[in-house]
Parts: structure tokens; sequence; C-alpha cells
């Protein structure tokens, strides 16, 4: 495969198929991830489930993939939440071009929240369930936020790595502030775009530190041999914030 835009016409006929195929609470969703992260979206159907459009940005699943903190994302059959409450089931297959780099993903989301509702009632009125083995859920985790802008998705990483953190901000030392941005960064964070600007003002601190910071985290974390480039990749992502 050459390009998302390349098999436009492809994926179209594939959407116009899966949209006609399932019911009206399935989301499918089309990203072009060679994108600004901020806009991935080139296609979507029944985008009413997670109030989202064309133009609109990815998940957070998707940022791990490009930054290669995941190596597969693939994703089946696993249970995401929208903002407003409600409950999904999702799959992702990522696409990837002729040299093997990802370029784009296929998204379903069904809504189940109301056979859930009705699956509560039913067992609540008969007062009987049948005994079933839960079904496997091989994906593990629960995960993927959806929302239709990056500014959004900046501050549900941010708030997630402060629940991780396990302190409020202003207590954070030299080395919280490290772990931090290890698990911003390991969550593909800085695969969009200006996203410094916004870290470096939730934590109070300058572009500078923020830059020694992600120097020596990824210095830590990769082979010597590959440590040759950090700098220069730093220098070029700090350069691009500042313009």
């Amino acid at each position: 495969m050459k390009s998302i835009s390349y098999e436009k016409q492809f994926f179209k006929r594939l959407l116009d198929m899966l949209e006609a195929h399932m019911s009206g609470n399935d989301e499918i969703v089309l990203h072009d991830l060679t994108k600004e992260y901020g806009h991935t979206i080139v296609d979507i159907r029944n985008g009413h489930i997670t109030s989202r459009k064309i133009g609109d940005c990815g998940t957070d699943l998707g940022l791990e993939v490009l930054r290669g903190t995941v190596e597969n994302g693939d994703r089946y059959n696993y249970v995401t939440h929208t903002p407003g409450g409600k409950i999904l089931r999702s799959s992702t297959m990522f696409l990837y071009d002729d040299d093997g780099r990802v370029i784009g993903s296929i998204c379903i989301n069904k809504d189940i929240t109301e056979t859930i509702k009705m699956e509560t009632f039913l067992r609540d009125e008969n007062k009987y369930s049948l005994p079933r083995e839960e079904p496997e859920q091989p994906q593990g985790e629960l995960r993927g936020v959806f929302v239709s802008n990056v500014g959004e998705l900046l501050e549900y990483m941010l708030q997630s790595a402060l629940s991780y953190m396990d302190k409020p901000v202003t207590l954070l030392d030299r080395e919280d502030r490290q772990r931090f941005l290890k698990y911003l960064d390991d969550k593909g964070m800085f695969v969009i775009s200006k996203s410094g600007d916004r870290v470096c003002e939730f934590l109070g601190i300058s572009k500078f530190t923020l830059y020694n910071y992600l120097d020596i985290i990824r210095k830590n974390s990769v082979k010597p041999e590959e440590a040759k480039g950090i700098r220069a990749e730093a220098s070029a992502y700090l350069e691009g914030s500042e313009s």
C-alpha cells in the first residue's frame, strides 16, 4: 500500500460496505496517520457515537503506536468509554505502507450502552441468569479516549499522568517530573505538534528544562548505540515548538 489517499476509492467502498452491513450503533472510522495528529480522521460513519467528524483527531492508542511504545497496535473486541458515558465495544486495525511504516488505521466502535441496560433489566426482572463463562478479553485493559480535538486529548493525557503519579503537580520534585514526562513520552504525547508548550505550562518549567529532562529520559531507556540521535531529535522538536 502506498498511502491512504492513494487508496481512497478502495477505502470508501470498504466503509460503504461496512456501514450498510452494520447498524446505526456502529461507528466506522478511517484515520490517515501521516497527517497532523489533530486531524487524522479522513472518513467516518455514524460519527454521532463519539461526537466526531472528518478532520478530528485520533485516540491515545494511535499515539503509542506512532511513538513505537506499542509495536503491534491491533486490538480486537476491547471496551472503551466516551466522555459522555457511552460504553463501546471497539476494534482497531493499523495499516502499513510497503516499507512497513504505520500510515493509518480502521476502527469500529459499537455502542452497547442500551443493550447492557436491557441485559441488566432482564436479569433483575427474571431474578435468574444462565450459568455461563465470562467472555474472554484477550486484549486486557480497558483503554481508549474519544475526543474531537488534540487539546482535549492533551488534557486527558496530562490528567492520566497525574493520576499515575498520585500527587498534585505542585508537589512534584525533579525526579517526579522526569517520571511524569517518561509516562507521557511512552504514551506518545510528544508525537503531537506543540504538545511541549502545554506540558511546560502544566509543570511550570521552561522548554530548556523540558529538553534536558527528555534527553535524560530517552538516553536511559535506549541502547547506547541508539542514543546518538536523541539530542538532535529533541533539538528539532524544540525548534519546531518555537516556530
